[in-house]
């Protein structure tokens, strides 16, 4: 979890010079991964419970939306380097671990199970902060079940993954990429997409006992691993 978590960290780790690129084309090749993996969430999220109305997605997408217009640039130009990202991956681990021990009371959210959700996912804007994770967290502290929490997870993240890949392709747009790195651009975009309706059957295991904890202790090896990798450098 945290596509922007795994960008940062897994080319440290194999020793790849992704981090010496110049940022805007780290950021085009980011956007190309994530419009990739658009159209998976949408399968994911229309195969959940039934749908929010639009009050309620708007609850969840405003916190995000705001967050991401006004902190962007600064929390990625000072967040943005491998120990950060590292620890941030331990820290949302953890806490994903400990909300999952929550008992699970409800099944149905409510609104204020959609602000914390949307809250959460204002957090995502911290690299190596997922916002699946962080909406996964969010609703599992609220005492919602695993079930209820993953569709409404999916649900919340999908305008927040269109609007912010619409506003970061705008942005290529305006500056395109060189045409010697289109190729690799793009079959990073099919790639992603390939990766990702590939992995829509593992969503259903978000819903079992498990699994989500699971998830958080990957996240956690992941970001202790990069930690001692970092340190030994």
């Amino acid at each position: 979890m945290s596509s922007s978590g795994h960008l940062a960290l897994v080319p440290q780790l194999l020793g790849w010079s992704y981090a010496d690129l110049p940022a805007d084309l780290r950021k085009t090749f980011e956007v190309a991964l994530h419009a990739g993996s658009a159209p998976a969430l949408l399968i994911a999220a229309r195969r959940g419970a039934a749908p929010a109305g639009l009050p309620m997605l708007a609850v969840t997408l405003l916190p995000a939306a705001l967050a991401g217009l006004a902190f962007e640039r600064p929390v990625e130009e000072r967040l943005g380097g491998m120990r950060s990202v590292a620890l941030a991956q331990v820290l949302a681990g953890a806490a994903l671990v400990i909300a999952d021990r929550s008992p699970e009371r409800r099944s149905e959210p409510d609104a204020l199970d959609y602000l914390a959700v949307g809250l959460a996912q204002a957090a995502a804007l911290v690299p190596g902060v997922s916002r699946s994770g962080a909406a996964m967290t969010a609703g599992r502290l609220r005492g919602l079940s695993r079930p209820a929490t993953a569709a409404l997870s999916l649900r919340a993240a999908l305008p927040v993954t269109v609007g912010a890949g619409a506003l970061k392709g705008a942005r290529m747009l305006a500056n395109p990429p060189p045409r010697a790195i289109r190729a690799p651009i793009a079959v990073g975009f099919g790639a992603a997409l390939v990766s990702a309706l590939g992995s829509l059957p593992l969503l259903g295991l978000l819903g079992r006992r498990h699994f989500v904890s699971g998830v958080g202790c990957y996240r956690i090896l992941l970001g202790a691993g990069a930690l001692a990798v970092w340190h030994k450098r």
